[in-house]
């Protein structure tokens, strides 16, 4: 345990450094100041640019409305057939597909009714109602000094407007106010390849009365008009129109062109809030806010589910990450193979033993007198001061010059005993004989083994 105490300590304070940098970006997050070149049209948002004064004033009169978190296919299930209204405000973070598009606009088709609160909606939401297109062209854009939290900023330089005919977007209303941001909505319209107009129906005279019976026949059934595809304009400064509507299939798609208009920071001026209440409210159902693009699509997993908005996914994400690299740098190497510490448990004397049993059956007495005279000779020279393949005679005398040892039989059991190495034949007994008398030399000399020898023999002994 007390080994593994510094990693667990070091464990702990990554952990802790982890939580309190996503606790502080978390608050810092919060501080952000709303602007209107990046706004948060979101009905979760209270900032200026949110619509949360909105949807809890809908809420809060009794009107049924939803927060939409599902994709717009969910639109065409059986489960949202109560929904009759749903509202995109402002460009939304999470860009609209072509297929979800054509999703949306099919339950359209089927008698639910679209409404665009945006300066320049997606081309896929406005398709053409008969020969009418519809586009929105920018007056003037906001940048990043443009202070939704300020009316006065927001609305310099502009004036009231008034509708332009009584309808159900307009009822109640008096005069709206608009940014100075807002979007004008251009109409354009295709040349028609039949004047219809200059149609008449065809009417066939009877030559005679008698011809035409007038007990017999039944007159005509009455013709149905058909609902016209022109757009209808509810607002307009003049000369840019800001609110209109046109049908689409059995339904309708309404365009406002501010979404100031229905922000917390503008629906308070003069009769925008009774104009955002119309808008979304003319039919009867639910009427459903998209907050899928808005970035608060629902997620199936309850954990994330609570904790979302707050820095615990981050944490945990982070925290998760760090025990997988710990894991991973545990289990990889990063340096070249080192081999596992081996521990030589055979004895020494083992060793020799075995050796003098094996030149003992192969009568290999040559071999074992090398093996001996080898170090003999190399100490010998040592103690000479020569090299070790100096004449033996001068290694002879000059050890016999330093010591009480004979010269003369000195050089004679050298002698000997490279003859026999070289080949001279040689009895047991003889091997034995020439072999004690090297270790008498070593032993009158006082030529001890080297240190790393005894160490060797004292730990195997």
């Amino acid at each position: 345990m007390r080994k593994r105490f510094g990693i667990i300590a070091t464990v702990i304070l990554a952990i802790v450094v982890l939580v309190a940098i996503n606790s502080l970006s978390y608050v810092s997050e919060d501080d952000k100041q709303d602007s209107e070149f990046a706004p948060n049209r979101s009905t979760y948002h209270g900032g200026p640019t949110g619509t949360r004064a909105f949807y809890d004033l809908l809420s809060e009169s009794g009107r049924p409305v939803i927060r939409w978190r599902e994709a717009p296919d969910k639109l065409l299930s059986a489960v949202a057939d109560q929904v009759r209204t749903f509202v995109i405000i402002g460009d939304t973070r999470v860009a609209i597909d072509e297929e979800e598009a054509a999703s949306l606009l099919h339950w359209v088709k089927g008698g639910g009714r679209l409404v665009l609160i945006d300066r320049h909606p997606q081309n896929v939401l406005l398709p053409p109602s008969g020969n009418w297109s519809v586009t929105t062209e920018f007056i003037d854009y906001p940048d990043l000094t443009s202070d939704p939290a300020s009316q006065q900023k927001m609305t310099e330089g502009m004036k009231p407007i008034s509708p332009v005919q009584p309808t159900l977007l307009t009822r109640n209303v008096g005069s709206v106010m608009t940014s100075r941001y807002f979007a004008a909505i251009r109409l354009s319209s295709q040349a028609q390849t039949q004047n219809e107009a200059s149609d008449g129906p065809v009417i066939v005279e009877p030559e005679n009365d008698e011809d035409f019976d007038f007990e017999t026949e039944e007159p005509p059934p009455p013709a149905v008009v058909p609902a016209s595809p022109a757009p209808v304009v509810h607002l307009t400064n003049g000369t840019s129109t800001v609110l209109l509507d046109y049908p689409h299939g059995a339904g309708r798609i309404a365009i406002l062109s501010d979404p100031y208009m229905v922000a917390n920071g503008g629906i308070s001026l003069k009769d925008n809030l009774q104009l955002a209440i119309n808008l979304v409210s003319t039919t009867e159902g639910i009427i459903a806010f998209d907050e899928f693009h808005q970035g608060h699509g629902v997620t199936r997993n309850a954990f994330a589910s609570y904790f979302a908005g707050t820095p615990v996914l981050a944490i945990c994400g982070q925290i998760a990450l760090l025990i997988l690299v710990v894991l991973w740098t545990r289990g990889r190497r990063f340096a070249r193979p080192l081999p596992m510490p081996h521990v030589d448990r055979r004895s020494s004397l083992e060793f020799v033993a075995s050796m003098a049993e094996l030149q003992q059956r192969a009568r290999a007495y040559d071999l074992a007198i090398e093996n001996v005279y080898s170090r003999t000779r190399r100490v010998l020279a040592r103690y000479a001061g020569m090299d070790y393949n100096s004449p033996r005679s001068e290694i002879a005398r000059r050890v016999a010059s330093r010591s009480s040892i004979d010269a003369h039989q000195l050089e004679t059991l050298m002698r000997q005993s490279e003859e026999a190495i070289n080949g001279e034949p040689i009895s047991e007994r003889q091997s034995v004989h020439l072999v004690r008398r090297l270790r008498e030399v070593e032993r009158s000399l006082g030529l001890r083994m080297r240190s790393r020898e005894l160490k060797q023999t004292a730990q195997h002994i």
